[in-house]
């Protein structure tokens, strides 16, 4: 994990890989818990058996939206910005979802400091690189600009 002191550190960093977080498993009961949270139900992940039947991949896949919902925990399984007091979203510039990811894939993220600048009331506005990778797979399955303001 990488360690920043101040927002200085972190602005120095704008333009560098931050790290690489450990593989999350995505389940079924996840991906079936997403849907009962968000109300998205469509088959492709939640119905086991017709996705055996009909998918190229032989399972259902996870949502997208659960797929990025990972980005916060990679973030902070790869850095850690002393001093913070809390930290909001503050939306997204870029997200694609370029794979599928299979129910039982493993997810990792690969984190960037894309920008890194001043903002109102102590804080820092920092856009995240994120890209979420699929265990052996070439495609990543997102890739995302995430912008979050931390404050001290």
């Amino acid at each position: 994990m990488r360690i920043f002191r101040d927002f200085d550190e972190i602005k120095a960093a704008a333009g560098t890989e931050v790290g690489v977080s450990d593989w999350i498993e995505v389940t079924q009961e996840r991906i079936d818990q997403f849907a009962r949270a968000t109300g998205d139900d469509q088959w492709i992940h939640v119905d086991v058996e017709r996705a055996k039947r009909e998918l190229p991949t032989g399972t259902t896949i996870a949502h997208g939206l659960l797929t990025l919902s990972f980005a916060p925990v990679f973030v902070r399984s790869v850095m850690h910005l002393d001093g913070v007091t809390n930290t909001l979203n503050y939306g997204a510039d870029r997200i694609r979802y370029l794979a599928p990811v299979p129910t039982g894939s493993r997810l990792r993220g690969r984190i960037t400091i894309a920008a890194a600048e001043d903002a109102p009331r102590n804080g820092l506005r920092v856009t995240y690189g994120v890209t979420i990778e699929i265990e052996n797979h070439e495609r990543p399955a997102c890739v995302a600009e995430l912008i979050a303001v931390h404050y001290r």
